[in-house]
Formats: C-alpha cells, structure tokens, sequence
C-alpha cells in the first residue's frame, strides 16, 4: 500500500489524515455510547436503507434508558419513520414501552429527497439545545446518493449542531457519500451493519407505513373549511381537480406552527372535508404535498400528474409512414391514445377506452393505417372543421362500417351536416338495402346542436329535435363526457375536451373493516356514483341496504379523471387562445397543433395557423401536465430541429416522442 493512503474495512479509498482517521467499532451499544459521549453527544446515523440504522438507535436508546441517562431522538426519515405519523418529522424520548411523542413537523411526503430542504428545517425546529448531559440521536432518511444525498447529509449535520456521523453500512461495500463526508470536518465513526439486516420490500414498508398513520387518524373527527380561507402552501393540486385531492396528507397551521396533521376526504363547491385528530381551531395555513392514500388504501407517494410513457411506433415502411412519420401511442387514465398518422400526416387521434371496448375518433384524416375493427367499434367521431385532411378519411369509416352495425355519432362545427350527406350521397347504394351505415350528425352552434340522422341507401336524410348545450357539452355519460369550443380559422373549427369522470377504486382495508365480502354490489355501487345516483339504495351481502352517498363516504376513494384536450387549425389570436386556455386548463395531455416556425409566423397568420411557439406558451398558461404537438408543416420533414427546439424552449411540459419516450424523434 502506498504511504499517506489507507483502505477501511468497506474499501473506500481515502487519504491518511491521524487526526481525522475514521474508526471502526462492533455495533455494541456500550461501546458506541462511551464514543457518543466522547465526540460531544450529538450523532447522525447514517447509512444506506437495509443497513439497520434505526434497529440501531433503538438498542442505543434502550441503554441510555436503562443508565438513566437523558435521552433525545428525532427520527427525520418521513417514509419510514421509528415513531410519530409517517410524512413528518419527530422528536421522541425513550420510555418503557416504546417511545414518548414530544413534538411532530409534518412535510405531508414520503420522499426525504426530493423535499430536504422542507426536512432538514423541520430537523432544525425540533433538535433541542445542546445540553452536557444530553445525548441526541439523530435517525437520518436512507437517501445516500447524488445531490440530494449530499446536500441532505451537510444539512443535518449544520441543523441538529451534529458532533458525530455514525455511518452504518455493508462490510466489503463502499462508504456512501465518503467525499461528502470528510468536508464535514466532524467526527466520523464506521459501523459494520448486521449481516441479516435487510430492506423490506415496497408493500411491506407501506403496510406499516399505513398502519401508523391509521392509528394516527384514530378518533379523528370530520371538519369542514372554506379553502378561501386558507392560506395553501406546499405542491397543493389543482383546486379545480377535487379527485386529485381525495386521500391526501395535510397539515394545518396557526402563525406558521402545525396545530393538526390529517387526511383529506372531500372538496365540493370550495369547502374542504378532513379527517382530522385534535382541535385545529385558528387555523389560517393548509399544507399540501404528494403523501396521498392510493387506491388500496395505503398511504404511498401520489404519482405525478402525467407519468405514463408516450412512444413512437413505426411500422412497415410505406410511403404513408414516411410522409406522415410514425404513430405516437400512450396512455391517459382510463384511454389508450393514437395519433395514428404521426406528427407530420392527416389529424386523426384515436381514444380507445380500455374497459368498455369502444373507440372515439378526433377528426377523420387518411385512415388506411386502422383496421377495420376499430372503425367497427367506433361510437363517436369528432370533427373540427371540414378541410380535406381531416375528413378525408371518413370514406374508410363509411365503408368499414357496411352491414349491420349500431348508428355512429358525428360532432362538428356548423355545416357539416350537409358536407356528410354529401359524402354519402356521392355513392350509389343499391344493393346495401337495409345494410347502409347509419350517422347521427350533429353541428355545434355555441348555445345549442343541430341534429340530423342519415344513412346510406336512404334518399331522405331525417331532422331531429335539435337540444340546447350547457357549457359547451356535446356528450355526456356515465364515466366521461366531451365538451367543445369554438376557435377561428378563417371558418369556423372546433377544439375538444375528453372529460373523465375519475376513477372509482374500492378501499379493501375498509371493506375488510366493515365485514363485508366484495362482490358484484360493489360495481352497483360504482355504477351509480358514476351516473350521479347518490340516493340509490345499494343491497349490501348481509341483506341490508344503503345509500350510495353513504357507502362512498366509508369505502370509496375517487382518484382524479385524466382530462384529454385536441385543438388544430386555429389562427393566433388573443380570442382563440382565452377560449383554448379555458378549455384545456389542467388537462393530462393536451395534442395541440404546431406547423411553422417563428420565421414562418407571417405564413402561419395568412393561414390560421399556430406557430411552435404559440402552441407551448396556451400549454403553459393552460397548466397542462404535458403537450403533445402534431399537425407539423411537411416543410420540415427533413429538418424538424427548429420547430422541436421552439417548443422546448415555450414549454417544459412538452412530449417529444424519442427524447426518452421511446422511439426516434420525427
């Protein structure tokens, strides 16, 4: 070995330096107090997750306890916490049994890293003055690497006035963070974890995650605030998306200082129900991060708003796939997307609704790349205006659909009526008899839809009742609805809005609670909260009835619908882009036209066009959670660099398929 240079037990490569050499010891209580209590009192466990850290401050505090000798701990780590409610900070004292609660600071996370600057205050809030014959142990979170591993290990250490790093890890293993750790300029002390000790996996750490925070929330009392009147703070959700709000973590304050921690159960007409221990009288402050009760009714991390992956798919080379560029596919909640003819080809998205095998379609460009199974389980077509590339394709639809399939439904902007029967009537239809496509029409005129039902083989097309549209409604049912807008393209056209309902996920540790075996009552249950039928009477497995309002309240958690918005062709003007705000305000994805370049604004104005631009500023004023483009000028087939830099440069939520998303960028 060279001089000056020296290995520990764990292999990490460090400089000698006598008076800071790191030690060794057993992890044996006596021992680690007498170190403890030489290096000033104060010590930071820390460590890798796995390594028995908190096993270890418990045996710690224990002997303290049984010396008599005065004992702090202040368990930092949020996900997994020793003691106090998970999503908080604590500081406790050793007792018989157990440990005695003094002080909480909720942060409402999980997730020590990603919120350590939040963490590392409260740590600072709670650790008390140093004291000569006190010792305060410090359980630090398992986040050990990269910025946030550095700049939580600095924090803690400068917070709690840290005289000591214990760091625990795997002998044979490096030391994590060890540059980290000598700036410290502090005391550092190695300790070989057990060898058995090991991390237990996801589900188990939220099972006892989840049973903590149950029997925090133990008679807790039901509360009701108007938010207005409260001062929100944190990464509160969208108030304009209660379902998103449904089971999450909160803290109230007074003047700053936390009064109450609890779990939210409602947000209806700006009035805010939670579960809540104690009295959180004089509250004015509302903490809200990502701790959230998922669907199985364990307190987890809420996903982000718009995690599901969006991906190119390219298929057999045509002349088609390369004019238009491959399909971009994904996920939003409860559909499955596809922008089937790529960004540079005809409008044509495709929403597949996963559960009840149906299929919406969003304009009708050339549609040769579906098969002809999908124009069968077509239901509903939205159309934005009546250019050639976004209706060419509905003689596909016309022709997929011969035989004896139920009627389709058309939405689109004033006119298009008469350009569908046109379409029709252009073919001779004697042999269909019976057998033609049948279309319900439908032209959107701002307060009210004009309806007209025509079908092939028939020479008469039929006026229905036309119905007034409340808000822009031009579909409404069980789970979803679609709403419309009109938007100015040199000719009317139409921007569209898939609405979800949310989804309606069953609570099993309270359904396990109430005695009551699942079954098909449960999607009775559904049914009718999805229909709005609050008052229904539900039959219940032990013979009972009660009412859907009631069952929701005690078994039922809402998570939030996944908004859908699709807007092309449309002029940059301060009236289209406050309407399409409006319209797409907090959607999940928003598939938003982007043909020309800020060099070609000049172009894009005569044509009634959005530049890239324009298209990432209505995201970002929209809050969307992420913008697909499309609809790109084939002008920039070969080069599509400007209009891509453009748009990341407008819009940091934007999705560029292959850049992380899976296949080549277009």
């Amino acid at each position: 070995m060279r001089r000056g240079v020296s290995r520990d037990i764990f292999g990490a490569r460090m400089p000698f330096q006598p008076e800071q050499h790191w030690k060794t010891l057993p992890a044996e209580a006596p021992g680690l107090l007498e170190a403890i209590a030489e290096a000033g009192g104060r010590v930071l466990l820390f460590g890798a997750p796995g390594v028995g850290k908190s096993t270890l401050v418990e045996r710690l505090a224990g002997h303290l306890l049984a010396a008599g000798r005065p004992c702090h701990c202040i368990g930092a780590d949020p996900g997994r916490p020793l003691f106090g409610p998970p999503g908080a900070v604590s500081l406790a004292r050793p007792s018989r049994p157990g440990w005695t609660l003094l002080r909480s600071e909720p942060l409402c996370t999980l997730d020590a890293g990603r919120f350590r600057l939040p963490l590392v205050v409260a740590v600072s809030r709670l650790a008390p003055p140093p004291r000569e014959d006190g010792i305060l142990l410090l359980d630090g979170p398992g986040v050990c690497r990269g910025i946030a591993g550095r700049e939580l290990l600095a924090g803690l250490v400068e917070a709690a006035a840290i005289d000591l790093v214990l760091v625990v890890a795997h002998e044979g293993r490096p030391v994590p963070l060890a540059q980290t750790l000598r700036a410290l300029g502090k005391k550092i002390l190695l300790v070989p974890a057990d060898r058995r000790a090991r991390r237990p996996g996801a589900r188990a750490r939220a099972r006892v995650r989840t049973e903590r925070w149950n029997t925090h929330l133990e008679g807790a009392h039901c509360r009701r605030f108007r938010v207005s009147e409260l001062a929100l703070t944190g990464t509160p959700p969208p108030l304009d998306e209660a379902g998103a709000w449904i089971g999450r973590q909160v803290a109230l304050l007074k003047s700053g200082t936390s009064v109450a921690m609890g779990e939210v159960s409602g947000l209806e007409g700006g009035i805010l129900t939670l579960q809540l221990p104690g009295d959180p009288g004089g509250a004015d402050i509302l903490l809200v991060r990502d701790a959230a009760r998922g669907a199985d009714g364990m307190l987890r991390t809420a996903p982000p708003f718009a995690p599901e992956p969006v991906v190119c798919l390219p298929r057999a080379a045509s002349p088609a796939v390369e004019n238009g560029g491959p399909p971009v596919s994904g996920r939003a909640g409860i559909v499955d997307f596809e922008l089937v003819n790529g960004v540079f080809g005809d409008p044509l998205l495709h929403l597949r609704l996963r559960h009840c095998g149906r299929s919406l379609l969003f304009d009708l460009g050339e549609g040769n790349r579906l098969p002809a199974r999908v124009a069968h389980r077509v239901t509903d077509v939205f159309i934005s205006h009546a250019h050639m590339d976004h209706l060419g394709g509905f003689q596909w639809l016309l022709r997929a659909r011969l035989g004896r399939f139920p009627l389709c439904r058309i939405f689109g902007p004033p006119g298009i009526g008469g350009r569908i029967a046109s379409f029709i009537g252009s073919f001779l239809w004697d042999r269909v008899g019976d057998e033609g496509p049948a279309f319900e029409v439908a032209e959107f005129h701002g307060d009210r839809v004009e309806r007209m039902r025509l079908q092939a083989g028939r020479a008469e097309s039929v006026r229905l009742e036309p119905r007034s549209t409340a808000e822009g409604i031009l579909l409404e049912e069980p789970g979803f609805r679609v709403r419309a807008v009109l938007l100015d393209h040199h000719t009317p056209v139409l921007a569209f809005a898939f609405e979800p309902a949310g989804t309606l996920n069953i609570r099993k540790d309270r359904l396990a609670a109430s005695k009551l075996a699942p079954g098909p009552w449960l999607n009775e249950l559904k049914r009718a909260l999805l229909a709005g039928e609050r008052q229904a009477a539900i039959p219940l497995p032990d013979g009972r009835r009660a009412r859907a309002e009631e069952l929701e309240r005690t078994l039922v958690l809402r998570s939030p619908g996944k908004k859908v918005v699709y807007a092309t062709d449309l002029a940059d003007t301060p009236g289209n882009r406050q309407k399409l705000v409006a319209l797409a305000r907090n959607a999940h994805t928003f598939f938003c036209e982007a043909p020309f370049s800020e060099a070609e604004r000049e172009q894009a104005f005569r044509t009634g066009h959005l530049t890239a631009r324009a298209a990432g500023e209505i995201a970002c004023q929209a809050g969307v959670a992420r913008l697909i483009p499309f609809h790109f000028s084939r002008r920039h087939r070969a080069a599509p660099r400007e209009l891509l830099a453009e748009l990341e440069e407008a819009c940091d939520r934007v999705v560029l398929p292959g850049s992380g998303d899976g296949g080549p960028r277009p």
